[in-house]
């Protein structure tokens, strides 16, 4: 069992353009998911998430009615959510209480922290993050909301080239 942040990223380290954290800039790019690296490949390995309120909110606002996870979810939040009829748990607890949980949910399957990057560094504060997966999108934002906004060091695993994106599962070093 591992704890991945899988995640898109600009050359310059950006996961989402200003203004509104704007996807557009990834979502018109060619990626095979069932390609090397791909999104296929990784989500089947995982039994749980979580991801902030951000990132639920940029969900809610662009796929309305939807919801693309099958597995149990947590989303960490100081803010109230319309109830929903999906296995998602909405916390302000302690990063450290919600990986044990998910790590009991997944049942031996691997944990996702979809995102944002400052949710990911704060299981990384905790010695909660093993691995992170990164698509690099052969484009600069010159701004945005961080890859992650704090110094983590890691050992490269895998590199691969996927469509447009240059790929890379890094571990993160202890």
């Amino acid at each position: 069992m591992l704890t991945q942040y899988f995640t898109a990223s600009s050359l310059d380290g950006f996961i989402a353009a200003e203004p509104e954290d704007g996807l557009a800039w990834l979502v018109t790019r060619d990626i095979d998911p069932t390609g090397p690296q791909g999104y296929n490949g990784f989500i089947a390995e995982v039994g749980a998430l979580c991801m902030g309120a951000t990132t639920y909110q940029w969900l809610l606002d662009h796929a309305p009615g939807e919801w693309p996870y099958e597995m149990p979810a947590w989303v960490f939040t100081h803010r109230a959510f319309p109830p929903t009829e999906h296995d998602i748990r909405f916390t302000a607890d302690p990063v450290p209480d919600v990986h044990a949980q998910m790590v009991a949910a997944a049942a031996g399957k691997n944990v996702w922290v979809v995102g944002g990057g400052e949710l990911v560094g704060a299981f990384a504060d905790h010695g909660l993050l093993d691995e992170i997966w990164i698509q690099y999108a052969p484009l600069t934002l010159g701004s945005g909301a961080p890859l992650l906004p704090r110094r983590i060091e890691f050992e490269q695993i895998e590199h691969d080239q996927n469509g447009e994106f240059s790929c890379r599962r890094l571990r993160v070093k202890t």
